[in-house]
This record gives structure tokens, sequence and C-alpha cells, in this order.
């Protein structure tokens, strides 16, 4: 195969894989807002259904028991799925810049075409700008799955607040260890979010 030949034959297979990865980056997408409106609803649910036995004193203790855990453990579920499409996605964007970086250099010429996929030389920080941010800590707060992970340290921490009541600690001391225990879930979990985003610099 001759060198024009084999550009072409390569160029096809880049312009293929192009569309793949844009093809994935809108499922991923897709499914992260699935995931969390499924979540999100599943609350509102709860929420509502709260509304109907809270008059009940005989009810309200076994579906706050029932209800909790349960969206607790949808919820961590839902942001560990979160997590890997965030990851997934960032992957999928650094592979299209680093695409659009061969277009660049190999066709654009003088033109400003695909420039941005070359600026600084790190497809990292090239991905970030392609989606008008820069690299950073608080970043990962603006994610979905930040998102869903405060809403998951809120539940944990509403779970705490009741246990510690139903053990008989005081309603200062209840709120006070259900605070406690929502901030040390919700470092925890962005912890977990940072720790991901580290291993796309592997």
């Amino acid at each position: 195969m001759d060198e024009q030949a084999r550009e072409q034959t390569l160029l096809t297979a880049l312009t293929t894989e192009h569309f793949v990865l844009q093809t994935s980056r809108g499922a991923t997408i897709a499914e992260s807002v699935g995931r969390a409106t499924v979540f999100l609803t599943m609350l509102s649910a709860a929420l509502i259904g709260l509304g109907f036995v809270s008059t009940s004193g005989q009810l309200l203790k076994p579906y706050l028991g029932a209800v909790v855990p349960t969206l607790v453990i949808t919820g961590l579920f839902t942001f560990g799925r979160l997590v890997q499409n965030m990851v997934e996605n960032a992957l999928d964007l650094q592979r299209i810049q680093r695409i659009r970086a061969y277009y660049h250099r190999q066709f654009a010429g003088e033109h400003e075409f695909f420039a941005d996929a070359v600026g600084g030389g790190d497809p990292r920080r090239a991905a970030w700008a392609a989606v008008g941010s820069r690299p950073g800590h608080w970043q990962l707060l603006l994610t979905t799955a930040a998102m869903v992970g405060a809403v998951n340290a809120l539940l944990v921490g509403l779970g705490a607040t009741l246990l510690t009541g139903l053990a008989g600690g005081s309603p200062t001391v209840s709120i006070a260890v259900g605070v406690v225990v929502a901030l040390v879930a919700f470092a925890a979990q962005v912890a977990y979010i940072e720790r991901a985003s580290i291993s796309l610099a592997r």
C-alpha cells in the first residue's frame, strides 16, 4: 500500500472512530441523565408517601425504616454508575481531541480548524477546554455524580439521626450526629470521584 492509500485508509478509520466515540459520549450522557432522573423520582415519590403517613405515628417509623435504606442503596448504586459514566465520557472526549488534533496537523494548514484540539499539547486540557471548563477540584462538585452524592449524604445523615433518636439520644445530639455523618459521607463520595478522575491522567 502506497503512502497516499495508507493516508486515505487511516483518515476513513479515524472518521469512523470519531463518529463511534461521539455516539458513545451521547449514550453515556443519556444514561447518566436517565439514572439520575430515576433516582430523584424515587426520592420524590418517597417524600410524597411520607406526607401521607406523617399523621400516623404507627406507620411513620416502619415507613422510614423501609424507605430510607432503599433510597440509600439505590443512591449508592446510582452514584457508582454515574462516576463510571463520567470517566468513560472523559476518556471518549480525550480520544476525540486526539483525532481532531490529527485533522489539524494533517489538513488544516494555516487555518484555525480544530486548533483547540492541539492547544497546550495536552489532550486532557484540550478535552476540558472543549466543554468550556478548566481542570480543578471544584469542577468535580458540578458533576451529576456529585449531585447524587450530596443527596446520598443527606439520606445517610437522616438515617443516622433517626437511629440516634431511637437509641435514646436527645434531638440536639441526634441532629449533630446526623450532620457529622452526612458531611463524612459526602466527603467520602467526593474523594471517590477525585480518585476516579485522577485515574484519567494515567
